[in-house]
Parts: structure tokens; sequence; C-alpha cells
């Protein structure tokens, strides 16, 4: 990988997203919506038995 020149600033003060380094936990699309549907029937089970 080619190393990074520094050039003149020409962004306006604008953030280039691309080369933030992101922490934190990596979920995927598919486990969020699974997660979601899996509390909705908890709250429909617990609201029929309760």
């Amino acid at each position: 990988m080619a190393e990074k020149m520094t050039m003149p600033q020409s962004t306006a003060g604008l953030i280039r997203y691309t080369d933030e380094v992101a922490g934190g936990i990596k979920v995927s699309p598919q486990h969020v919506v699974m997660v979601s549907v899996a509390i909705l029937l908890l709250e429909i089970v617990a609201k029929t038995i309760f």
C-alpha cells in the first residue's frame, strides 16, 4: 500500500470519514433484525401469559 502524501488542505474543513477508525462492536444487519424479532416475540408471549 502506498504511503499517504501530505498535501495542502483542499476540503475546506470537511471530515473524510473513510480515514476514521471505527471502534466498538461490529453487528451485522441480520443480527439486528433477528434480535428485534426475538424481543417482539417475547413481548407477545409475555402479554398473552400475564
